[in-house]
């Protein structure tokens, strides 16, 4: 399950304050062959490869489908197999300073048994692991092993309320007996395929929207070690999927099930326990259309007082169609056409003069960005303060899926774009050089899903915007939502 906001008449704002490797040798139809390769530095173009290789870890068999199309987009298709470990061959150089392990959560097979699901939002959770250390690169994925997820492989069959499909029944009074599961939410899923964040006590949870889909991993195994489970008396079964953590806290907003509105929480580092610290106020802004938000901060006049609140968002011009266009069927069947909806950085208003009303324009050109907006990130230092930069999933036309890398610079308002042709790129995640002193000075990371159901990992120079380094995976990947960074201690 996926996160997504439709509003037609407001937004809510929060204030600030308030040694293993591999190569596609190893891996064929699903079987790995444990032999050894060594690999001497070379040149490939620009690029320098630079890794030793020894032997490849077993692996669970294989769960995809007889008679699935093998040299697909890997994007659109379900995982190969449960899980894998391996160090990969890197082309170029990866900083020595880049020391800690990017984790991307999203859903990874999107079948069970021979019913297929027809959504992108209704995947069972494919957790990945990208471990950065001395120039090396170690990748790992595995599934998260939630309820729904081991009574679909138990029962072979679906069991819990994904995104958009339901169990079927088979009479009248087990139809009754759902509808009661629903309101007590016994029947929705736990499967935790949206995001992952790291606890400032060091623990790291994948989330969903449902509550009971919270669920601890182990960022090094990617073993699923339990339910993390709220110690408070708020209840509520669901919760937004996208919260802000930082090393010192945990905000979240919750749906006010009393009166119009959410409540905004604040768990403590190291406790399981929200407290209520405010409520959100609402304005008039015009129809949009959003799944995340990128960052929000106070305007103020020269007198440092705050005159407004800027909110910046992925906003596809108020187009519902967006919903439909992530259904899998639209996203395996790309005839050439322009399909994709525009989308821009919309960027919202909102006076602390007592008006009712916000403005809702775009904060630069969507041409810029080929009209196509959406998996933002930003450096996590400016969290909540004003910032200059933004990356993002673009688009170069025509396409039915953002397919580019983009830099945004809301200051010049232009944008620096990366595109591979017949690649799809996933969230772009910012990671800051220690000690820098400019917002922009860092690596972006991104898993990039190529043609011949081939992917790679991909890293970029987070100033100039232009390829350092990339490292081809066994086999293509699912396409992943979001991710968080756990730095090496």
């Amino acid at each position: 399950m996926a996160s997504f906001g439709f509003s037609a008449t407001g937004t809510h704002v929060l204030r600030p304050n308030t040694t293993l490797s591999s190569s596609s040798d190893h891996v064929r139809n699903g079987s790995v062959f444990g032999k050894s390769i060594f690999i001497k530095k070379r040149k490939v173009g620009d690029l320098t490869i630079s890794n030793v290789a020894t032997k490849l870890p077993a692996v669970v068999p294989s769960p995809t489908r007889e008679g699935s199309d093998e040299h697909s987009l890997a994007a659109w298709t379900s995982v190969r197999q449960e899980r894998w470990e391996g160090e990969l061959v890197v082309e170029g150089e990866i900083p020595l300073w880049l020391k800690g392990t990017y984790l991307r959560n999203g859903p990874g097979l999107w079948h069970i048994g021979e019913y297929d699901f027809r959504h992108l939002f209704d995947g069972y959770a494919t957790l990945v692991r990208l471990h950065f250390e001395n120039g090396r690169l170690v990748m790992g994925h595995r599934q998260i092993e939630s309820e729904a997820y081991k009574a679909a492989k138990k029962n072979n069959k679906l069991c819990y309320r994904e995104f958009s499909e339901a169990p079927k029944t088979d009479n009248f009074l087990a139809y009754m007996g759902d509808l009661a599961n629903l309101f007590s939410g016994a029947s929705l899923t736990d499967n935790a395929n949206t995001g992952v964040v790291k606890l400032g006590d060091g623990r790291v949870v994948c989330l969903t929207e449902t509550i009971k889909g919270s669920i601890i991993i182990d960022p090094i195994t990617l073993d699923t070690l339990g339910k993390f489970q709220y110690s408070d008396s708020l209840g509520g079964l669901i919760h937004s999927a996208h919260p802000i953590v930082t090393d010192t806290e945990f905000l979240t907003l919750l749906p006010d099930l009393v009166n119009p509105g959410y409540l905004v929480v604040r768990m403590e580092p190291g406790t399981n326990e929200r407290k209520v610290i405010g409520r959100v106020a609402s304005v008039e802004v015009p129809l949009f259309v959003t799944f995340h938000f990128i960052n929000a901060y106070e305007e103020k006049d020269e007198d440092g007082r705050v005159t407004a609140i800027i909110a910046d968002c992925c906003e596809h011009n108020a187009d519902t169609t967006i919903l439909d266009k992530l259904r899998l069927q639209n996203l395996r069947s790309s005839t050439g056409k322009d399909v994709l909806p525009d989308a821009r950085v919309g960027r919202f208003i909102i006076p602390f003069d007592g008006s009712p009303y916000g403005k809702l324009e775009a904060a630069l050109d969507p041409e810029e960005h080929g009209k196509g907006m959406d998996m933002c990130s930003i450096n996590p230092a400016y969290l909540g303060k004003k910032y200059r930069y933004t990356y993002a999933c673009g688009a170069q036309r025509p396409c039915n899926f953002p397919n580019t890398l983009t830099k945004i610079d809301l200051d010049e308002k232009k944008a620096k774009n990366w595109h591979e042709e017949g690649a799809v790129p996933s969230e772009p995640l910012f990671v800051p050089r220690p000690g820098a002193t400019t917002e922009d000075d860092g690596v972006v990371i991104s898993m990039i899903s190529s043609k011949n159901g081939e992917g790679y990992a991909l890293v970029l120079d987070g100033s100039a915007f232009k390829e350092i380094a990339r490292a081809k995976f066994p086999y293509g990947l699912p396409y992943g939502l979001h991710g968080c960074w756990v730095p090496k201690n």
